[in-house]
């Protein structure tokens, strides 16, 4: 790593962003990025964290500019480069990890291509050269058989692979300072930290500059030396992260601080009970792609799993992505064929299931799926989604619907909003509607399908105590995967650990968070950040 100067690498001098029509965005912000340092910008959703890190880069949407201040990089001010000479900066020397790779890297162009385009434009090198050093550094992180990955394209990579790609493709300029968005928020917490470690890495390597953009205060505390908090716009605390984390001088830092999961300790135990539904020796296979030359291999992604889940017990299914948690669940709703084993509904296979009894089972099962904007139709208003369920079983009148949809809003939060359509709604409220669309029919069990994983810290505990609140009200069943430790520990009465479609721990919530036996387990515990300062 290269020694700190007396003169930051980036320093950025009272901005101001706005609208087109004159509202501000970012008030007056002020901060410093030294060369070869690590600091972490944090905050919520619409803090002003990526407009102040996107400016850095003249990459704002043209509905907002900068109105005031200046962001100077080696002492240059970039709101007053040129066009050119921003183009040289960019990517050369200032580099950008993107939150979402799948949509940054181009799906129509292979690896090799993507990775070579930068070192082309901006260091003259030919192909073949281009290529080995694209090859390396691909190598560098970690990136299994390097050279036919730069023929592959971005979709036959997991999402941690690509997400080590897309790094790949910025630090191979070498740049002075990168800007990481978010960079870990949907992969598992394995994964996560294997990029970051790796990020780490290449940062010493080059003697990198990095600012962190993110939302989790235990990556914060375990990566970075120096923290700035934003709240809408404003810069509320910065300093060292001993500091901020440790003693916060804000209430709005301690809101953040409070946020990040902890156990509940309060869960009543659970009665003794037949399981509601149960999965014996489940097994899922998975085709893969064929071609004209050769067959598909068929992959087993569920090897003869067996769950059972008592009436009003909360199971956790953790594990890191491919694990089997997901498939599991849409076995265990009909969703998907098995291959292999059956799925019992109060002690009735469905497998042998009469039609009237499928349907019964169809009905008191519903599923909150990871992604809300992805679910909820975009062409109808939040009270027609909501209300969509009540058309299935008992007949209600137009009143009683309405009624009971508003009574469905309001004990989720979201009064008088039943007229919006979900592009006018945040990500929380979002995840609200879909809570409340699988449970205003009052199933019998519940599948929740990492519901929380792309939320805000804070966000995430409103999800995390709302789901636990309606879960205690109504009585479900329930199935809540995730890759979080920590976000279960609050909703949990047990939980089970999955790898490579395997079960290989399962016990109660304290059991396994405090004396976990399986390797696997140990190391998804050791890959949750808690505010534990890093050396």
């Amino acid at each position: 790593m290269i020694p700190e100067t007396s003169h930051p690498l980036l320093s950025v001098r009272n901005l101001r962003i706005a609208t087109s029509n004159g509202h501000p965005v970012l008030h007056d912000v002020s901060f410093d990025v030294e060369a070869g340092g690590i600091v972490a910008l944090v905050g919520e959703s619409g803090s002003g964290k990526t407009v102040a890190a996107r400016a850095a880069m003249r990459l704002l949407p043209k509905a907002i500019s900068p109105v005031g201040g200046e962001i100077l990089f080696e002492g240059r001010d970039v709101l007053k480069m040129s066009d050119l000479e921003v183009r040289q900066v960019r990517g050369a020397k200032i580099g950008m990890v993107f939150q979402e790779p799948m949509v940054s890297l181009n799906p129509a162009m292979t690896i090799g291509a993507q990775l070579v385009e930068g070192l082309r434009l901006h260091e003259k090198l030919g192909t073949e050269a281009a290529l080995a050093r694209a090859t390396e550094m691909l190598e560098r992180v970690k990136i299994p058989n390097a050279e036919a990955c730069l023929a592959a394209f971005p979709h036959q990579f997991s999402g941690g692979m690509r997400q080590r790609i897309m790094l790949a493709s910025v630090m191979l300029l070498r740049p002075k300072l990168l800007i990481a968005d978010e960079p870990t928020t949907a992969l598992d917490t394995l994964t996560q930290r294997e990029v970051l470690e790796v990020m780490v890495d290449l940062t010493r390597t080059f003697g990198t500059a990095v600012l962190l953009i993110t939302h989790n205060l235990g990556l914060v505390a375990q990566y970075a030396k120096k923290v700035i908090v934003l709240e809408r716009g404003r810069l509320i605390e910065t300093g060292p992260v001993e500091d901020v984390l440790h003693h916060p001088k804000e209430q709005y830092t301690r809101t953040l601080i409070d946020a990040l999961p902890k156990r509940d300790h309060g869960r009543k135990p659970v009665a003794e009970a037949a399981p509601l539904i149960e999965a014996r020796n489940v097994e899922v296979t998975f085709s893969g792609a064929g071609n004209m030359f050769s067959t598909a291999e068929k992959k087993l992604a569920v090897r003869g799993v067996s769950l059972g889940v008592r009436p009003g017990e909360v199971v956790a299914v953790v594990g890191g992505s491919g694990s089997g948690k997901t498939t599991l669940g849409r076995a265990m709703l009909g969703l998907l064929p098995l291959s292999g084993g059956d799925v019992l509904f109060r002690e009735r296979s469905m497998a042998a299931a009469d039609r009237a009894a499928a349907r019964d089972y169809r009905l008191q099962c519903q599923l909150v799926f990871q992604d809300p904007y992805s679910s909820l139709d975009p062409r109808q208003k939040i009270a027609e989604i909501v209300g969509e369920p009540l058309a299935h079983g008992a007949k209600l009148s137009r009143a009683e619907k309405a009624e009971r949809v508003s009574a469905m809003l309001a004990e989720v939060g979201l009064a008088g909003l039943g007229d919006r359509f979900p592009h006018a709604l945040s990500g929380g409220q979002r995840q609200r509607v879909a809570i409340a669309r699988a449970v205003i029919r009052n199933p019998a069990f519940v599948v929740a399908d990492e519901p929380v994983s792309a939320l805000d810290m804070t966000i995430q505990k409103q999800i995390l105590d709302l789901f636990r609140k309606l879960q205690e009200n109504h009585g479900f069943a329930c199935l809540f995967i995730s890759h979080d430790l920590g976000a279960v520990s609050r909703v949990a009465d047990r939980i089970v650990v999955m790898q490579q479609g395997l079960i290989v721990e399962e016990g109660s919530t304290a059991e396994v968070l405090d004396h976990p036996r399986h390797d696997y387990t140990q190391a998804l515990l050791a890959a949750t950040p808690t505010l534990g300062i890093a050396a």
